[in-house]
């Protein structure tokens, strides 16, 4: 017979979120002012979106509506978290195979479509993407359909091709102006979270607790894919494609597989992928391992500000007259994202400690994702960027693969037993929670 555990609610200050997306936001309005580095090349104060010739600006404005709109679509397929598959009817072990099969059956179509942009353009490769979401938007709005396999696999297949086809197009249609495509790739982290945020909310607008209403927000992403595809269509270029495939196998074997700073950037751009991936698996069991009730989708909107905030903090820390070394600050930053989960490593479980390094881990991630493509922009061909961006998604794949095939996490549960029993919630990290039951887990019974 089970032993039913009692549920504590454990509940986050209200003040946290607030304050973490003032502070992001007030590192950004506040760095034409305060920055040195900004003060060294400007007579007065201006706009950190307003950096640049005329030309690049409605350019810059463009593309970063249209990936914050790409962000959003994104945001709609993975706010339900595992409560999507729940309402499947999949159960643990049932989701954590179909997420395995996924990775695994996306990993050769990741690997290449890096190289097939190089070839084809990266506009023809964001089209692509939009393509695929409006593939799954359309078939995920029947309710027969959504809960096919193919849906996860192209979703999988969409997320790798999201990785660089938006960041390949930006630098090869400016290439020159170096200085303003490192200020828009601290930009682009900053919108992507804003807009993941944004997607939580349009979400909850658009579903209830009803699951015929679960459809209307892959609606709306489809809906959100077609004027993706429209602009792309229309938008002008000056991209140039790629050279014929023997030479551009040559130069990827020389560029990147040979040149070792090149190399390390690939391993250093796989491990904080990875990293990630391991980390939207593992910490909402790992919030409530010890039983207690937290709300998760209150939780989850702080790692997007911290993610926030560590991207406003990039051009604080880059340039002639920065205080540190730019490897240096990236260095700092991934100590920092490692001693965070560390921590977690210990099997602690105290819930706030937890949501403060996990704060901690995303303001480092903000930090490294902006660093890492300016590293990108030094020293790699920009006819490579693709190739070389799949390369290391697909590395991180296969280890986040290997990761998914091991036994489900577990902890000790707050039955004084020695044994470790699995808690894994049915809860969706994006969403209110509607549904206030959780799976056995909170009525454990341990072997």
């Amino acid at each position: 017979m089970g032993v039913v555990v009692e549920r504590e609610e454990w509940a986050l200050s209200p003040f946290a979120y607030p304050l973490l997306s003032a502070a992001a936001l007030a590192a950004v309005l506040l760095l034409p002012y305060l920055s040195p580095r900004t003060a060294a090349h400007a007579t007065g104060p201006s706009s950190p979106f307003d950096v640049g010739a005329a030309p690049f600006l409605r350019f810059r404005r463009a593309f970063l509506v249209l990936f914050s709109l790409a962000s959003v679509v994104e945001g709609i397929h993975s706010v339900f978290g595992e409560d999507e598959f729940v309402r499947c009817g999949l159960g643990r072990e049932q989701t954590t195979a179909r997420l395995a099969s996924t990775t695994a059956a996306a990993l050769f179509p990741g690997a290449i479509s890096g190289v097939i942009s190089d070839k084809i353009g990266p506009r023809r490769a964001c089209i692509l993407y939009w393509v695929l979401q409006l593939a799954v938007g359309v078939v995920k709005s029947f309710s027969a359909l959504r809960c096919s396999w193919i849906n996860n696999f192209i979703l999988a297949f969409a997320s790798s091709v999201f990785s660089f086809c938006f960041e390949t197009w930006l630098v090869l249609e400016h290439e020159k102006k170096q200085d303003l495509l490192f200020d828009t790739f601290w930009l682009m982290t900053f919108f992507e979270s804003v807009s993941l945020v944004g997607s939580q909310e349009i979400t909850n607008v658009l579903v209830s607790d009803d699951d015929s209403r679960f459809l209307l927000p892959y609606a709306f992403a489809a809906t959100l894919s077609v004027v993706g595809i429209l602009y792309i269509r229309n938008a002008s270029s000056t991209c140039q494609h790629a050279s014929a495939i023997g030479s551009y196998q040559k130069s990827f074997l020389a560029h990147v597989l040979r040149d070792k700073r090149v190399l390390i950037l690939v391993l250093a751009q796989a491990s904080i992928h990875f990293a990630v991936s391991a980390f939207w698996f593992l910490w909402a069991p790992t919030i409530v391992a010890d039983g207690r009730y937290a709300q998760l989708s209150v939780i989850y909107p702080c790692f997007l500000a911290s993610r926030m905030l560590g991207s406003a903090g990039f051009p604080w820390f880059y340039g002639a007259i920065a205080p540190f070394r730019n490897e240096d600050s990236l260095t700092i930053a991934y100590v920092g994202a490692g001693l965070a989960l560390s921590i977690v490593a210990y099997d602690y479980q105290e819930i706030a400690p937890l949501v403060i390094v996990f704060c901690i881990f995303h303001a480092c991630v903000g930090f490294i994702l902006p660093s890492l493509a300016r590293l990108r922009t030094m020293y790699l061909p920009n006819e490579l960027r693709g190739g070389m961006m799949s390369f290391s998604m697909s590395l991180a794949n296969a280890a986040t693969f290997v990761f998914l095939i091991q036994r489900p996490p577990s902890t000790r549960c707050k039955l004084n037993h020695p044994e470790p029993c699995v808690l894994w919630p049915v809860r969706s990290w994006g969403l209110r929670p509607y549904v206030e039951e959780v799976e056995e887990a909170h009525s454990a019974e341990c072997p």
